[in-house]
C-alpha cells in the first residue's frame, strides 16, 4: 500500500520559515514525479513545486520562486519543502502528491489530476 505522509506545518509569523518533509512507504520516490500543492481557505488546490522523475529540473510557482526550495533525499525516501520569507497569503493545507507515469508538459506538473498517490497534507499558517 503506498502512503504519503507530510509533516513539518505548523503557525509561523510572517517572514519566519517552516520546513515540509514528505515521506513514502510502498513506492520508491526516487523513481515518480513529485511535489507540493497548497489549498487556501475558500480556494482552489494549486501546485507549488514540483520535481521531475529524472530529478534534473524542479518547477515553482511564481508566487513562491527565490522563498521556496523544494528538495529529495533518495535514501530516506522523501522529499522536502523548504520555505522561507513566509508570507499570510502562504496560509493553506499543504499536500504531497506523485505519480509514476510520465510527465511531459509544464502545465501537467500542476495539475492535481496528473498525480494518483496523495498524502494528508499538513496544515502551514501564518500570521501574527
Amino acid at each position: 500500500q503506498v502512503q504519503l505522509v507530510e509533516s513539518g506545518g505548523g503557525l509561523v509569523q510572517p517572514g519566519g520559515s517552516l520546513r515540509l518533509s514528505c515521506v513514502g512507504s510502498g513506492l520508491s520516490l526516487d523513481s515518480v514525479t513529485i511535489g507540493w500543492f497548497r489549498q487556501g481557505p475558500g480556494k482552489e488546490r494549486e501546485g507549488v513545486s514540483f520535481s521531475t522523475i529524472s530529478q534534473s529540473d524542479t518547477y515553482y510557482i511564481d508566487s513562491v520562486k527565490g522563498r521556496f526550495t523544494m528538495s529529495r533525499d533518495n535514501a530516506e525516501n522523501a522529499v522536502y519543502l523548504e520555505m522561507n520569507r513566509l508570507k499570510p497569503e502562504d496560509t493553506a493545507l499543504y499536500y504531497c502528491a506523485a505519480t509514476s507515469g510520465r510527465v511531459l508538459l509544464r502545465d501537467q506538473f500542476f495539475s492535481p489530476a496528473t498525480y494518483g498517490y496523495w498524502g494528508r497534507g499538513t496544515q502551514v499558517t501564518v500570521s501574527s
